[in-house]
């Protein structure tokens, strides 16, 4: 399978993956209390770990219910 062929298949993941990194970097810097570790832990964790995983651990485990 070529690039070419995959393309159709990578541009929505890629987008999904775009999106979903950037509502997690908002929710992480507009808000101050989270249920585990601190901001800059999650603003790491998210980049680091931007292949879905960094943006989900956030939204399970950091993230505080209003």
């Amino acid at each position: 399978m070529s690039i070419r062929e995959a393309l159709p298949f990578l541009i929505p993941v890629v987008l999904a993956e775009l999106a979903l990194f950037i509502v997690t970097l908002r929710h992480i810097l507009t808000h101050r209390r989270y249920k585990r570790g601190s901001r800059t832990l999650w603003v790491v964790v998210s980049i680091v770990g931007i292949n879905f995983i960094g943006p989900v651990l956030y939204f399970l485990l950091g993230r505080e219910e209003a």
